[in-house]
């Protein structure tokens, strides 16, 4: 299949373009938009048969439910049975965003975009571009990352040609995502809500509006006897090519670590990346170094996080050994990703 890119500058949406993509989605076809999160891959939500097409481009676990997006809350309405008021506060404060809720589904939602489950994932981004696309394709699409399963999700419409190239119908290319890891899950079909997936939507800001907010505890425990709650956190994910390591503890102990290792495996004829901050750079003298971003305002290392794991992919570099992050705020969330990606290979010094 050849698969259509299209241009749209940010502030200027393209009405043929935007009209050629609902015309695909509508017909059951795939195309993939920017959010403000990451790229997702979108199928009509209401199409079993489109809905499959989507695991089928990925890779992707059919057990592994799809976020359905919309554009509005009378949207919403249609396709889940009831809405909590956590879910109302929630969605006053931060719809359109970065934030999933899962919500019991209403019957009109099939169980192939919900991988089974009488539960749908819902968001409602706040990206011009794919609000436009959505409302094009019939206001219910069904949009995970548009990377092949597993891969590092794509935060630039040329990462979604490198996986899906000729997969799928469409690539609308609005240029680098504003975010870049995806958006926080939240669960509100249980009491308290819980957090299945962190974001930039954080914890602490949920507990803001609403008090008690439960995390799933297993999205950063290794072999926990509780699997994760969300079906695809238990999957390998945003893993490059190489073996990721990540080195925690004290800063100094951190980037003499990594020194250490980098030096031994370049001694064996290693090609070694290394990724490091703003702060710490500059105290890497082998291998290949890569600057994620900065301590100061951890959204600069989670807008760079997979965009910096696919470089190492094109340097075809053999191991990658990562610098750790706070668990607070938005690093929490990078956290998530690194330790999947690593397979939460962790050393601690």
């Amino acid at each position: 299949m050849e698969t259509i890119i299209s241009k749209i500058k940010k502030g200027q949406l393209n009405n043929e373009v935007i009209k050629k993509a609902g015309e695909i989605l509508k017909s059951g076809g795939l195309v993939a938009f920017p959010t403000e999160t990451v790229y997702g891959l979108g199928a009509d939500a209401l199409n079993e048969k489109a809905a499959q097409k989507i695991y089928a481009a990925k890779g992707r676990p059919s057990d592994n439910p799809l976020i359905v997006h919309i554009t509005n809350m009378e949207a919403l309405s249609r396709i889940v049975s009831d809405i909590p008021e956590e879910a109302y506060l929630a969605a006053e404060k931060y719809w359109p965003g970065p934030l999933t809720m899962i919500f019991r589904k209403s019957s009109i939602v099939p169980y192939g975009t919900t991988g089974g489950l009488d539960t749908v994932a819902v968001r409602m981004p706040s990206h011009e571009t794919a609000c436009a696309v959505i409302d094009a394709g019939g206001g219910y699409i069904a949009a995970p990352s548009a990377n092949t399963s597993g891969r590092p999700s794509p935060t630039k419409a040329e990462h979604v040609e490198e996986d899906l190239g000729g997969r799928i119908d469409m690539i609308v290319d609005g240029g680098p995502v504003e975010i870049g890891v995806e958006s926080t899950i939240l669960d509100v079909s249980v009491t308290p809500p819980m957090i299945l997936r962190p974001g930039a939507v954080t914890k602490e800001m949920l507990s803001e509006l609403f008090g008690e907010v439960a995390v799933d505890t297993a999205l950063f425990e290794e072999g926990s006897a509780n699997p994760p709650k969300a079906p695809g956190m238990k999957y390998r994910h945003y893993a490059p090519k190489a073996k990721l390591c990540v080195v925690e503890g004290a800063e100094d102990e951190v980037v003499k670590e990594i020194n250490r290792i980098a030096s031994e495996k370049i001694q064996k004829g290693g090609r070694v990346g290394i990724i490091g901050t703003e702060e710490t750079v500059g105290r890497y003298g082998q291998g290949v170094v890569k600057c994620i971003g900065t301590r100061q305002d951890e959204a600069t290392v989670a807008n760079r996080l997979y965009a910096v794991l696919r470089e190492f992919d094109a340097e075809n570099v053999d191991s990658i050994l990562s610098e750790s992050f706070s668990g607070n705020g938005i690093g929490n969330a990078v956290m998530n990703r690194l330790l999947k990606a690593a397979g939460h290979h962790v050393i601690h010094v």
